[in-house]
């Protein structure tokens, strides 16, 4: 039995794990029913003619950015609803996982039909969409959104979270054994090795020191996904959201760190030759070179077909020139993943192509010890650990056995392979700063006496820390979802980006309020969630800002199934 507390006065109701797993079954059809129907009516907007049409999409941005929400808020309340049935086939469902899914799906059933957050200043509304609430208006429906969230319901969840706390996990997130063993390994790595020193490395602006990326090397971090021909695991995409999570849950420099490596690694799987495999992989899984990005210039942003970096073959080499910025972490990286154009007639996508270029280690004093590149450190608010550089090209050699694949063209195409992985991956960075939020909250809510009893114990405190709870969890197993469909092999950057949408959004609210909760403490320096809510941020604007990743979730919705 599940119980759920019926009214906002404090009755309670068991009801069976079938009764609630039907319920969310319930709200699941008839959100994504409201879903389809939006869909309907704006395709007859933006594709009347069975193709999206760019400049129709781009003006009515408001609504199409708002249909993507919408379709995320359907999914996030069918994958509720399929992590509730989960857990009751395993018998694993207890009275906290079943509350937090009943009061997230209620919740967002009630933003479905009241407006739904895009950001802190714009609400999407299904007026804007052209459609009505109405097939959230079933009994069965409505009980749910009438009873699922009560204060009530809000006060058992934080009784349950707080009789959790001494264990660090709050809900089964659903993972099998050996998943969860990783993830409990991950977390006793990051709370003894990571955590109590995340705060002094942010503080001084330090690298996250060698050792830790050794032993992460040692725990097979860098090759969880590359296969075991090639020196790695072979473990699939979930395997790399449970670590991501965990990781960057102590800090997030430390989560990421695996993030240039799987992107490496992923572009020579799709697209290297045999020799660039066998030469290149075992050293990424191994940890013995560690890889950067070299993707972004100035003023091109999302836009790579705008990309200038030029590569000119000159012979058995190329020489590059351009510049480039926002790279992380290329000071002591060995290995540059470098997009740049071979085709100065080719404006577009088609000119573009990649090359993997080997460079020696820098310092500080000396950052890139290599004739023909230079830069400097752009200093940053949060997501230290690893520094971010502009960096300028000026005929700098690369060999042409660099160039990905051995052809010409297929750089953007060789990117555009990693970008569903890249994007779950950054979901599950953002699941675990959430994470990491909440325990700032829950612990601080816990500590600080004002009133003669615990800040946690006033309502407004104690349904912060709920809220973060239910999203953390909605947000985890959008995350996972997205990485079960990449394993099954099917094309997911639809769910990829609504997880990494959501999970961004989430980051940042759940930073935010622990801020709050820690009032005036949290603005000072010396507290880690000011370190925290730095960090979260940024995870609306890499690898995809909220707005570029909104449009590419519409456009790929609206054609679908044209």
């Amino acid at each position: 039995m599940v119980a759920v507390l019926a009214d906002g006065v404090g009755s309670t109701q068991s009801v069976t794990l079938d009764q609630l797993a039907a319920t969310l079954k319930a709200a699941a059809v008839a959100a994504t029913s409201v879903y389809d129907q939006a869909l309907a009516t704006q395709r007859e907007v933006f594709a009347p003619n069975g193709k999206v049409d760019a400049t129709t999409i781009d003006a009515g941005q408001h609504a199409a950015h708002g249909l993507a929400w919408l379709a995320t808020y359907a999914t996030a309340i069918s994958q509720m609803a399929d992590y509730v049935a989960r857990l009751g086939t395993d018998g694993r469902l207890g009275e906290l996982e079943g509350l937090l899914a009943q009061a997230g799906c209620a919740e967002y059933c009630e933003q479905i039909s009241g407006g739904i957050m895009m950001s802190q200043g714009e609400i999407i509304r299904l007026a804007d969409l052209g459609v009505t609430a109405a097939a959230l208006d079933t009994p069965q429906v409505q009980t749910l959104r009438d009873n699922g969230n009560t204060p009530a319901v809000r006060s058992r969840i934080i009784e349950l979270i707080r009789e959790q706390a001494g264990a660090g996990v709050y809900g089964d997130a659903g993972l099998d054994e050996t998943y969860d063993a990783i993830g409990s390994e991950m977390r006793r790595f990051a709370e003894t090795e990571v955590l109590p020193h995340a705060h002094a490395w942010h503080l001084a602006n330090d690298y996250i020191p060698m050792s830790i990326i050794e032993q992460m090397s040692e725990l097979g971090v860098f090759g969880l996904t590359i296969p075991e021909d090639f020196g790695g695991l072979g473990l699939g995409k979930e395997s790399m959201c449970i670590v991501s999570e965990e990781l960057s849950r102590g800090y997030i420099g430390v989560g990421s760190l695996g993030t240039r490596s799987e992107i490496a690694a992923e572009l020579i799987l799709c697209g290297g030759t045999d020799e660039q495999k066998a030469h290149w992989l075992p050293k990424i899984a191994s940890g013995e070179i560690l890889p950067t990005a070299v993707f972004t210039e100035p003023n091109t942003g999302s836009d790579l077909a705008s990309l200038k970096t030029r590569a000119v073959r000159d012979g058995d080499v190329y020489r590059i020139t351009g510049q480039k910025t926002w790279i992380t972490h290329p000071v002591r990286a060995d290995l540059m993943t470098l997009l740049a154009r071979t085709d100065p007639d080719e404006k577009g996508y088609r000119g573009l192509s990649m090359f993997l270029v080997e460079k020696p280690r820098g310092t500080d004093d000396d950052p890139f010890p290599v004739e023909g590149m230079t830069g400097g450190e752009i200093e940053v608010l949060g997501y230290r650990g690893m520094k971010e550089y502009d960096i300028s090209f000026d005929n700098f050699e690369v060999p042409a056995s660099a160039l990905l694949g051995g052809e010409e063209g297929n750089g953007f195409k060789q990117l555009m392979e990693t970008f569903e992985a890249a994007r779950i991956q950054t979901a599950a960075r953002a699941v675990g700063v959430a994470q990491s939020a909440m325990d700032l909250a829950l612990k601080y809510g816990e500590d600080r006496n004002q009133f003669g009893k615990p800040i946690i114990n006033f309502p407004r405190v104690a349904n912060k820390i709920v809220n973060m709870a239910v999203e953390t969890m909605i947000a985890r197993q959008l995350t996972l979802f997205a990485a079960r469909e990449k394993d099954q092999g099917r094309r997911c950057d639809v769910e990829a980006g609504m997880a990494k949408l959501h999970g961004a959004r989430t980051a940042w609210s759940a930073a935010d309020n622990a801020l709050q909760i820690h009032g005036g403490n949290g603005f000072a320096l010396e507290y880690p969630i000011s370190r925290v809510l730095c960090d979260a941020r940024i995870l609306n604007i890499f690898e995809g800002a909220a707005e570029i990743q909104a449009h590419v979730i519409a456009r790929r919705l609206l054609a679908q199934a044209n």
